[in-house]
């Protein structure tokens, strides 16, 4: 039975396989040699292009798989890339050249929605191939896109089988037919446009911007750029258990911070710079006003900070006591060098500069990764490489400080636009930009309306919700005014209920106190006392007499214990606003009842709403989603968080 191909995740990801063209029999083991040299091979000489690229989540690799379900041993190779679908297109490139460098080998590539190739050329596909009948038909080979066709009529084609191909039979037909398999030129150009301009494109992809670093994550980033990605991903996935490593830094001290130029991806950047998020107090990272020219580097470079002290507070302590022989010791290393000289690799660069040794030093770190480890050693997380780095590499924070006077220019132009949109913009221009494709359509600074921002909104929307009629569907939320209103015809709607239901009995009159509070029970169908017997009348109001009768009994119980304390009472209300007028007719309403003050609803309301969303600290939660699913969209909060007591984890007020 032939080896599932789908993809085992459900995370963004794209995998590829390259298979070696039969050309005659071999043993598992000399194959299993042949395919690693491969390996070290590709992986050799397409480091020039590889060395540098940041990727999103997952660098491309390739590693020996061997046979198993019918499918022959080849090279492998899975890439998460998260938000960042550019790095997928730029594998399928990778994947592409390799083909055409190496003419005996066939690739396949698919992702987490199949055949995605087939996908982005959806509008050129001839009629007879669909989802059902895709699999393994499209490949790579020489440099060329190919779709193994289907005959029209079983047998009609000798060497076409009438079902889809197994992998074997497709690198059958590949060698044997590869004139008849080539996609149609339509085809080829649709898949051709999407990877169009690279390895130039990855210059392009990339955005610099200064940001204000503690030093230690300046050095790192010196000696490894790409790390810049997970200090990222870890503070855009942040959770609360995250942020309890950020209350106080360990690892990167807010007071060594240094300015310094950090290369994002575009995706990355707009990751860091959508989010809002104020730090804790106590982490001690504190931002210049707004106004301050270099807030944007400021707010980059405490939100990257938090990212990677995040990556360090996951890492175990002694991590670092094994030893590794230094990269230059392996034999695969000095035919790498020659690779990367070749290449053009260093630009030209005198050996043994300042520039020439940061080039090196980052192709060993890919050296190491991707061409000389072995199969069982087990790849270090960011944070544990962060530290070992930070543990063997020495720095000087006065030499760093010395080059914030030489600083490149920031990336401020050509950002997030179409091909033919190519505009100069301001750094405010593009925050601008970035806020409008996050959603936010009003970036404008805190307008008045806005400082003087009316809570009865949350009160009046949250009355609203509840009023809502709930089904099995869920519950109703209040209209959003910009929507068109729907128009409904209640007398219709219930005489169309009447004639199927019978007319509807007349409603109650009473204006009892204890009917309306109970208005919700008596509308119920069994609880309907004009359509009850004498009997079950009486029986039904004898329970309602019992049910008020233990509520009134809880309310006294609860009027002796502190629980009511925590409530905000209209009497306290009263008593802040009318601080010289003693209410004498508290004394009367509460004849009878004086530890009964009424509870203020709307205030409790409010306050419990607002503190819960001050809780989330920027990210997503239950008070934003319900208030912004009611078309209420709070201010930033800018006071200092409340709290109604000490603790450990809080600070004292």
């Amino acid at each position: 039975m032939e080896e599932n191909m789908k993809l085992a995740t459900v995370e963004d990801a794209v995998e590829y396989r390259l298979f070696l063209i039969p050309d005659e029999p071999r043993d598992a083991e000399e194959h299993k040699e042949i395919l690693q040299k491969y390996i070290e091979r590709i992986m050799t000489q397409f480091a020039p292009m590889l060395v540098h690229y940041i990727w999103q989540n997952q660098p491309f690799n390739l590693k020996y798989k061997p046979e198993k379900g019918g499918v022959p041993a080849h090279m492998f190779g899975m890439t998460k890339f998260g938000d960042n679908i550019e790095d997928e297109w730029f594998i399928v490139y990778i994947v592409k050249q390799i083909t055409k460098e190496f003419p005996e080998l066939v690739a396949r590539i698919e992702d987490n929605d199949g055949e995605f190739l087939l996908i982005e050329a959806a509008d050129y596909l001839p009629k007879w191939l669909d989802p059902d009948n895709s699999a393994n038909r499209v490949f790579f080979y020489h440099g060329e896109l190919c779709i193994i066709p289907a005959p029209r009529k079983p047998g009609a084609v000798s060497w076409l089988p009438t079902a889809p191909p197994t992998i074997p039979q497709a690198l059958n037909i590949i060698s044997t037919h590869p004139e008849k398999i080539l996609a149609s030129e339509s085809v080829r150009a649709a898949v051709n446009r999407r990877i169009r301009g690279y390895p130039e494109k990855i210059q392009a992809s990339l955005h610099r911007a200064h940001c204000f670093l503690p030093a230690g994550i300046v050095a790192v980033l010196k000696q490894r750029p790409r790390l810049v990605a997970a200090g990222v991903q870890a503070f855009y996935l942040r959770d609360p258990i995250d942020l309890r490593a950020c209350r106080i830094f360990k690892t990167f001290l807010p007071e060594t911070r240094i300015m310094t130029s950090v290369t994002f991806t575009k995706c990355l950047y707009a990751q860091l710079m959508q989010q809002r998020f104020i730090p804790d107090r106590r982490s001690g990272f504190k931002l210049p006003p707004p106004s301050h020219p270099q807030y944007r580097a400021h707010e980059l470079g405490m939100k990257l900070a938090h990212g990677f002290e995040i990556l360090c507070s996951k890492c175990h302590p002694h991590f670092s006591d094994s030893k590794k022989s230094p990269v230059t010791s392996s034999p695969l290393w000095a035919g790498f060098l020659d690779s990367l000289k070749k290449n053009d690799y260093f630009k030209g660069l005198i050996e043994g500069s300042a520039q020439y040794q940061e080039r090196l030093e980052m192709a060993k770190n890919y050296f190491q990764l991707s061409v000389n480890r072995p199969e069982s050693s087990v790849a270090m997380s960011p944070g544990e490489e962060i530290l070992t780095l930070l543990q063997t590499l020495p720095f000087d924070i006065e030499e760093l400080k010395k080059e914030e006077a030489n600083l490149p220019p920031e990336d401020a132009s050509r950002f997030l636009l179409s091909d033919d949109q190519w505009l100069d913009l301001s750094p405010d221009q593009l925050d601008q930009l970035l806020q409008e494709a996050a959603g936010k359509r009003d970036p404008e600074p805190i307008s008045e309306e806005k400082e003087h921002y009316d809570l009865t909104r949350v009160s009046k929307s949250m009355k609203a919700f509840l009023s809502k009629v709930s089904t099995h569907k869920g519950a109703e939320l209040p209209r959003d005014p910009s929507e068109t209103p729907i128009t409904f015809d209640a007398d219709s709607f219930l005489n169309y209920f009447d004639k199927i239901l019978g007319p509807r009995p007349p409603e109650s009159d009473s204006d009892d106190q204890d009917e309306e509070d109970f208005e919700s029970l008596e509308s119920d169908d069994d609880l309907d006392f004009e359509t009850q017997e004498p009997g079950e009348e009486a029986s039904v109001k004898g329970t309602l007499d019992d049910l008020k009768s233990y509520m009134a009994q809880m309310d006294r119980e609860l009027a002796h214990t502190s629980i009511g304390k925590s409530f905000a009472t209209q009497k306290q209300m009263e008593s802040l606003a009318q601080t010289t007028n003693s209410n004498s007719d508290e004394e009367d309403s509460g004849a009878g009842d004086s530890g009964m003050t009424p509870v203020d609803v709307d205030l409790n309301l409010v306050s419990n709403i607002l503190e819960s969303y001050s809780s989330q600290a920027g990210l997503a939660g239950p008070a934003s989603n319900l208030l912004q699913s009611m078309g209420v969209q709070l201010p930033d909060n800018t006071d200092p968080r409340p709290t109604r007591k000490p603790a450990e984890d809080q600070p004292a007020h």
